[in-house]
């Protein structure tokens, strides 16, 4: 069979099974895995088992390494170092010892165990990440410590596609192998991480100067196969080189662009990489072995769900969200089979144990949806503690609420939602926000923003907030399935309560509006209707009442509008664009706190820009604060500013650094 023929066959074949498998729900990962296991050499005998196949899945994983690095960026895992670096270590090394123990036990070499516990030690990224965004729970406790957990995983990749080969020689050869590659990779990454980013952004710059979209995607294919090359040439892999050529490029501004780019290349030849994987699969010896698959089954499942959750409460997780990290983990990944496919390579797994492992993995992974739906409740039934927990979650929700009658219910707190707060409050309509960013909630709800902790999709969370009293119930993410939810349970609960909803475009106005949404508002088409305004303004269409509306808002009111609380899923944003976009940041001036009795206006940073957005005191929150005003002890000061400058902002309100000063203090006149 020629190439050109052999791709053909595996284009047909993917089209038709993965499209059948979309259709479903299913990942596309299962589709390809039985297209290379019904179309392979164990059964049909369609596709041969050539170096051409081979040599597409070794491209394959290139470009998936290359864009893992691409998700690197050097500021998020700073961020994240705790549960990267702690959590997500003890995951993998106790994983790998665990299956190292129980494989060698019976009789499979110590190499061989430490490839198959390698593989059993990932979960799958693409299909986790995916269903926290779906469920709303990237944002959770659990949810952030499986993403940590996910990060710690694909870089542990690296390390294991460099063993791995390496295992295949004799002892001494090994050792000598070993240390040759980690003085290589290490001279590589202090050559590369410390050159490199200047190199690349500057190269990219000259590239993007040039503004033609096909050089910038032949340059961003040179790079990816070019530090593939050179990896190679000094005797590591090829992987090795993309993923550093990924990371190389997260840390500047193209990386988005590149992203895109390239994800045509990656997700077509990761395909293939797939089938081949499927194609190594043996139908027959699988079902002739079948108790030993289902029984390797259990102990990943079980084993990695007894590691992850027992690793999570070590770092201080509850009960309940240990249980549900180990949950989330305990499937196998895609990853599971790039090294899988390595070891086989290598001839450190006997073909009986490379079945048995390889289906095994793949029947978890078709598990971990239906663990995913079923965790939380999983996780009420065996922990009495979290029926405690939630109570008291919903009951903090109630209480700002007890108060309230006609309020509003703002469903997401994110820059819609903190954008339509303050619309409401100048208007003086009181509202309670919910949100499932941890860090966002905490930052708005001490600087006075009536926001709390919440899933706005479970029907106990609108009853806490009080939606039997609500006038209105308004969604301000995007997401329309996590939208219906709400819809069914608002309509459920108050069939007369109205609900808006925003949406990206008109294409899920009919659903939404089918589903009982009173209005639907498509972001597309709200900002045409302001493009149009401008056209025709500037045409001379006599708008004056409304001009001169905008006009207000934006000259009186503006300043209060801009800036946002952090939230966690900025983190890889400000990567990119930290230093170039203000935010707000609360401070709360605890007893001992240096600006306590000094005025607003005696504070003239002479190297800090920031300025105070509002001040929260006794519970009442002031949004324009006289320049007279002095700071007492436990006010909350909400700055606004570039995150750099908020940080020297914040040390200076705390402290009291030197410059500060221009005037003497309230204190001080008092005493003279």
């Amino acid at each position: 069979m020629s190439a050109l023929e052999l791709v053909l066959l595996l284009l047909t074949a993917s089209v038709l099974v993965v499209g059948l498998f979309r259709s479903v729900g299913l990942p596309p990962i299962l589709g390809y895995l039985l297209v290379g296991a019904l179309a392979g050499p164990h059964a049909l005998a369609f596709i041969p088992d050539t170096d051409e196949a081979r040599h597409f899945a070794e491209y394959g994983i290139v470009f998936l390494m290359f864009s893992i690095g691409l998700e690197f960026s050097l500021p998020k895992l700073f961020s994240m170092k705790r549960l990267v670096f702690g959590l997500g270590a003890a995951q993998v090394a106790f994983t790998v010892l665990g299956v190292v123990s129980f494989a060698w036990l019976f009789g499979l070499s110590f190499k061989g165990a430490v490839a198959v516990g390698g593989a059993i030690a990932m979960s799958s990224t693409a299909v986790l990440i995916k269903l926290l965004v779906e469920r709303l729970e990237l944002d959770s406790t659990h949810g952030r410590q499986v993403v940590g957990v996910l990060l710690f995983q694909d870089l542990a990749v690296v390390p294991f596609l460099v063993v791995i080969p390496v295992l295949a020689l004799g002892a001494e050869e090994s050792m000598e192998a070993l240390a040759l590659a980690a003085v290589k990779a290490t001279v590589a990454l202090t050559v590369i991480l410390y050159l490199g980013p200047r190199m690349m952004q500057r190269w990219f710059h000259i590239v993007a100067m040039r503004k033609s979209p096909e050089l910038f995607m032949l340059n961003v294919l040179l790079v990816t196969l070019g530090m593939a090359f050179a990896t190679e040439l000094a005797g590591l892999s090829l992987a090795l080189g993309a993923f550093l050529a990924g990371m190389l490029i997260s840390e500047t501004q193209y990386r988005y662009q590149v992203e895109e780019d390239i994800k045509p290349f990656r997700d077509v030849l990761l395909g293939l990489f797939f089938v081949t994987i499927g194609m190594k699969l043996d139908l027959t010896l699988v079902f002739s072995d079948l108790f030993f698959v289902l029984a390797t089954v259990l102990f990943i499942l079980i084993g990695k769900f007894v590691v992850a959750a027992g690793a999570s409460r070590l770092f201080g997780s509850s009960p309940g969200n240990a249980l549900r990290v180990g949950l989330w983990l305990c499937a196998g990944g895609e990853f599971g089979f790039v090294l899988m496919a390595l070891a086989d390579a290598a001839n450190l797994i006997p073909d009986r144990i490379l079945q048995i492992v390889l289906a095994a993995l793949l029947l978890t992974l078709l598990t971990a949806p239906i663990i995913a739906h079923y965790a939380d409740r999983i996780v009420l039934r065996l922990v009495p503690s979290e029926w405690l927990l939630r109570s008291m979650q919903l009951t903090s929700i109630a209480a700002q609420t007890l108060a309230t009658d006609s309020h509003a219910i703002v469903c997401g707190y994110g820059r819609n939602g903190q954008y339509l707060g303050r619309f409401l409050e100048n208007e003086g309509i009181t509202f309670i926000a919910l949100d499932l960013d941890p860090e966002r909630v905490r930052e708005a709800a001490a600087a006075g923003e009536t926001v709390v902790f919440g899933d706005a999709g479970k029907r106990e969370t609108l009853i806490a907030a009080g939606i039997a009293r609500a006038s209105i119930v308004v969604v301000t993410f995007v997401d329309t399935d996590a939208a219906m939810r709400v819809i069914h349970l608002a309509n459920d609960l108050r069939p007369d309560v109205p609900v808006v909803v925003r949406t990206f475009d008109e294409r899920d106005y009919d659903k939404l509006s089918t589903a009982g949404a009173t209005e639907v508002v498509p972001e597309s088409l709200e900002s045409s209707l302001m493009l149009a305004t401008h056209a025709l303004v500037l045409l001379g269409v006599p708008l004056n009442r409304v001009l001169k509306r905008i006009r207000q808002l934006r000259g009186d009111r503006y300043h209060l509008l801009r800036g946002l609380y952090r939230g966690a899923e900025h983190l890889a944003e400000e990567a990119v664009s930290e230093a170039q976009h203000k935010r707000l940041h609360s401070v709360t001036l605890a007893p001992g706190a240096w600006a306590i009795g000094h005025r607003i206006d005696e504070f003239r940073f002479e190297d800090v820009r920031v300025e105070v957005s509002a001040i929260r005191r006794r519970g009442i929150r002031a949004l324009e604060p006289s320049s007279d005003l002095a700071f007492e002890s436990g006010d909350v000061v909400v700055l606004l500013g570039e995150p750099a400058e908020l940080a020297k902002a914040e040390s200076r309100l705390l402290k009291g650094e030197a410059g500060l000063l221009k005037r003497p203090s309230v204190r001080e006149e008092k005493r003279g």
